[in-house]
């Protein structure tokens, strides 16, 4: 259970502002608020949390302890990478409005986001993938529903700046005392 509240916590704070919550919101902008992007967006948020929690675990149960620490430390740390890359914010061009050229778009950010790869690590630490993803698909809906209601893409970037590059200072910190603690120098 601890799991679940982990993963549900590091999606819904490491989403603000991030890729995908501001395709939603571009999207929904442009086009207003049409049901059909929220429910693709939830089941897509979905997948993708539980795909990287399934592969967390997967790759773990392959590994040593001190290896599987290190993976979380490798994880955290990409996801601290994510967390302080600068996003560029273009404007939606979506003349088709299909939700299948969206849902696409949103698969590829989200599978490379700060978010899945947290779930990535919790679900490898502590071998509960379905809690692990199931904690991350709800933190991912939360903040995709966040950014469906606000539809307001230009907001996200000027108030989140600081805040993901802050966030990605404090985990990319925490994982290298993990992987420092894995290797024993800690």
């Amino acid at each position: 259970m601890s799991a679940f509240l982990f993963a549900f916590v590091a999606v819904l704070v490491t989403s603000f502002g991030g890729r995908d919550q501001l395709l939603i919101a571009g999207f929904t902008h442009r086009l207003g608020r049409h049901f059909g992007v929220l429910v693709m967006s939830y089941t897509i948020s979905i997948a993708t949390a539980f795909a990287m929690a399934w592969a967390g675990m997967y790759i773990a149960q392959l590994l040593p302890d001190n290896a599987k620490m290190m993976l979380v430390a490798i994880a955290m740390f990409l996801a601290a990478i994510e967390l302080v890359w600068p996003i560029t914010v273009r404007t939606a061009k979506e003349p088709t409005r299909s939700l299948g050229a969206i849902g696409l778009i949103l698969i590829f950010r989200q599978w490379g986001d700060a978010s899945r790869f947290l779930v990535f690590a919790i679900a490898a630490a502590l071998a509960t993938p379905l809690w692990a993803g199931a904690g991350g698909a709800l933190g991912g809906i939360a903040a995709l529903t966040l950014a469906w209601l606000l539809a307001e893409p230009l907001r996200f970037p000027l108030l989140s700046k600081p805040y993901r590059q802050a966030l990605g200072v404090i985990i990319g910190l925490v994982s290298i005392a993990i992987g420092l603690s894995a290797r024993g120098l800690l």
